[in-house]
């Protein structure tokens, strides 16, 4: 044992030394002095113990040119990555089994676009963008000795970059935040399957808790032509539902100076993305110019910060989940393929040509090109035989909204030196690009609330696809405008959140979205946030980690009590009654009423619709929660009865009695026999691994674990799992912020990985630990606490 104990002791200090020598392989300056050409004063770079970057800039053209510059020493490899992936060049890096998606990515063309929009923009929005990047290829040009270890790795190298880059990448976040196409094209295939009466019974609810109005507001059309024939099936449809975007959702919220012990206001964010790839989709930084001083995070690639905080305001956003997007079916000219009808007339396909890089290690030296097609109507991209599984000889197009109202400012540059809650809501109105739910504060104690983006108005009153082309008249007749899209400021109740919730008023006059999050989040918040008394900065970190489940407290009362009758599921409803309903790791209470209620939505849902149609709607979580909520709680709806089984009527507690046993069976493997030992956070565990290595060998040393996790898909803190590869988390927070406006010295703020996105690096996984603890860590605002936790300064020179 002692030989033993001595080899391991001997492994794990190789291991320190190998993973110490990799780390120093992998570094850049921090202190001392380097070149950045173009600037017009000297710039100084403060480092913190955290490895984030306060850079003091005489201008807010030196700020970006530096911005640019710093955050390529931190994040370059993360910002290719994205960046290939959006203008559909991932095989220079991933080779074939990366062409279907560029053939994907460059049908709808977020570069081409880019390049499109570049030209439109503003002399002062140009240079905004242009600083930012030539901040990125002075680093590029100049400090090739420090690129990241991971280029080595891939086998690739970092090439200059554009504004069209940039944006390109702003328009790819944009979309990934774009979902009502997946919600619409279930609808659809529930009509093709049920009919339109019996699918309407089990359409999502959409409920705004504070009007208490409830909207199955679909309105899917029977899929016939002229004459009567269907044109779309099944499979069509679920190819349409391969395609699935990049998940966002969010929690924000902001309280008045009434219900702030500082009396000021203070706003609350932590945006739901997929945080488990290393470091963390957002990039932290500090700006401080003679214009403005601002902290916050911002996406790496593109200018500007987006959530932070000033000396004036302070600012969060979560997805509107706005319907920006339709699918048409278009009808090609039989007498010339070449050409598309609009009515009467027959206009021909736009064709751009495009050329794929594709890595291949048979080719001349190491690459192949291969030249594609892209065929557009005037309303978008062809995307049959493009996105994954679509195979059909129809001919459907894409449109999506960002494309058409593109305009000759983005905003980015004018949050930075926001002053005031009515400055911030002018600058939304120049945010065409992407429909969010901005929450914002001022020091004066304002409070706002208010939605970006341009939706189409459209003729027959929602975005039920797919749309058949018959006539040349267009269903996009206008677009709401800004001052009619959900909004509030200073509202009596003393503040205002959004939970990607359904935010629409009773009365409101357009369709918005049939793709919203169902209200336990927002419920909870409610509750929080409208109890008596002042909520400090703390509480307001608490709540982000508030693993109340609202949805479990109407439904486990009604899942026990059927158990109840059962002896072979007597325990598990002792269990769930006994369980307060928070979604704690260490208890068996959120574990047993997740896999039952996963069992039991099967159930009800199964025998009708068939496993692959059933699945296919129960991946979207926001399609059938608050109405399957519903019919537990009335408790006779005919879906209950498995109509499978002849001369039998299934009831509600028949089928929780049958998915409990199923749910039993499915993880007594892993957790054992004994449902009271049973915990939640064994299933539900949350793993961070490197871009490098996300699977096999290797993926422990270069990420940074698995970790038990608490909370769930209903919960202010939120863990949510794929329905059909349960239970591990895949959509989290991906940063958490509390900004106290009556603080002039720090922001409460963590990511889940860390600042710098460099394998081994001491700050790409220092954050993991303490984010998954919630522990607080802090950004430094004030000049004073920047200095006192200044661990390194570096000068960028324009000589």
């Amino acid at each position: 044992m002692k030989t033993r104990g001595r080899w391991c002791f001997l492994l794990l200090g190789l291991s320190a030394v190998l993973l110490s020598g990799c780390a120093a392989m992998n570094s850049y300056k921090k202190e001392g002095s380097l070149p950045l050409p173009g600037l017009k004063e000297r710039v100084t770079v403060l480092r913190d113990e955290k490895g984030m970057a306060y850079i003091y800039a005489g201008s807010a053209e030196d700020a970006l040119r530096a911005l640019g510059f710093v955050e390529a020493q931190d994040r370059l490899f993360q910002m290719e990555l994205t960046r290939l992936v959006a203008e559909g060049r991932f095989c220079e890096l991933a080779g074939e089994k990366a062409r279907a998606l560029d053939v994907r990515m460059r049908t709808l063309g977020f570069l081409r676009n880019a390049r499109k929009h570049t030209a439109l923009l503003a002399e002062s929005e140009k240079r905004f963008f242009q600083n930012y990047v030539d901040g990125i290829n002075a680093y590029i040009e100049t400090r090739k000795n420090t690129y990241p270890l991971e280029f080595k790795l891939a086998g690739i190298q970092p090439t200059p970059w554009t504004v069209a880059d940039s944006l390109a990448i702003g328009y790819f976040m944009s979309w990934n935040s774009s979902a009502n196409v997946r919600t619409e094209i279930i609808a659809q295939m529930l009509v093709e399957k049920l009919g339109e009466e019996k699918a309407r019974e089990i359409f999502p609810l959409n409920i705004n808790p504070d009007h208490e109005t409830a909207h199955a507001n679909l309105t899917p059309r029977p899929s016939e032509t002229a004459c009567g024939t269907r044109f779309l099936g099944d499979s069509l449809l679920a190819g349409l539902l391969e395609e699935q975007p990049l998940r966002m959702g969010s929690n924000n919220w902001v309280v008045g100076p009434g219900a702030s012990p500082g009396g000021k206001p203070i706003l609350a964010n932590d945006p739901h993305l997929d945080p488990r790839l290393l470091p963390g989709p957002w990039y932290p930084c500090g700006l401080v110019t003679p214009e403005f001083r601002f902290v916050g995070v911002g996406i790496p690639g593109v200018p500007g910060l987006i959530i932070g905080r000033n000396n004036h305001i302070a600012v969060g956003v979560t997805n509107a989940y706005g319907d920006v997007q339709d699918l048409y079916v278009e009808t090609v000219d039989p007498q010339n393929p070449g050409h598309y009808m609009e009515g009467e007339s027959s206009l021909p396909f736009e064709i751009l040509e495009e050329t794929l890089k594709i890595r291949d290690k048979k080719a001349p030296g190491g690459f192949r090109e291969e030249k594609i097609q892209v065929r557009l109507t005037h309303r978008g991209p062809v995307v049959s035989g493009v996105m994954k599984g679509l195979k059909t000889e129809r001919v459907i197009t894409l449109r999506w909204a960002p494309f058409e109202t593109m305009g000759p400012e983005l905003g980015l540059a004018r949050v930075l030196g926001a002053r005031s809650v009515a400055e911030i809501r002018e600058i939304l109105s120049q945010v065409n690009w992407i429909s969010l739910n901005f929450v914002f504060a001022d020091t004066e104690g304002n409070i706002g609330w208010h939605v970006s983006g341009k939706l189409p108005i459209r003729s027959r009153g929602d975005g039920t696809v797919p749309f058949a082309v018959r006539d040349g008249k267009d269903n996009w007749v206008g677009w709401i405008p800004f001052e009619k899209m959900p909004h509030a400021y200073n509202p009596k109740r003393g503040w205002i959140g959004t939970c990607n919730h359904y935010t629409v008023p009773r009365d409101y006059p357009h369709y918005f979205t049939s793709h919203v999050s169902p209200s336990y989040r927002y419920r909870r918040l409610v509750q929080l946030l409208d109890a008596a008394g002042a909520k400090s900065a703390n509480d307001h970190w608490r709540y982000q980690r508030d693993a109340t489940n609202l949805m479990a407290k109407v439904i486990a009362p009604i899942m026990a009590k059927a158990l109840a009758a059962h002896e072979d599921t007597a325990e598990a409803a002792r269990i769930l009654s006994e369980w307060d309903c928070v979604d704690d790791p260490e208890k068996p209470g959120p574990a047993l009423f997740q896999a039952i209620y996963r069992q039991f939505a099967l159930a009800v849902f199964e025998d009708e619709l068939g496993p692959k149609l059933a699945r296919l709607m129960l991946g979207n979580w926001y399609f059938w929660q608050e109405r399957l909520q519903q019919m537990v709680v009335e408790g006779t709806a005919a879906w209950f009865d498995d109509v499978r089984t002849k001369g039998v009527t299934e009831t509600r507690d028949h089928l929780f009695h049958r998915a409990a046993l199923a749910a039993f069976k499915e993880l007594k493997a892993e957790l054992g026999g004994n449902l009271a030992k049973w915990k939640w956070g064994k299933i539900h565990q949350m793993e961070f691994v490197s871009p490098i290595r996300r699977k096999g060998f290797g993926k422990g040393l270069m990420g940074a674990g698995s970790h038990p996790m608490g909370g769930s898909g209903e919960t202010l803190y939120r863990g949510l799992y794929e329905f059909n590869k349960p239970y591990n988390p895949v959509i989290a927070a991906s940063l958490r912020m509390v900004a106290d406006l009556a603080d002039p010295d720090k922001v409460l703020a963590i990511l889940p990985g860390g600042v710098t996105a460099r394998v081994f690096g001491p700050h790409t996984t220092d954050q993991t630990e303490p984010f998954m603890k919630g522990e607080k860590r802090y950004w430094w605002f004030s000049d004073k606490a920047i200095q006192a936790h200044c661990k390194h300064a570096l000068v960028l020179d324009p000589r």
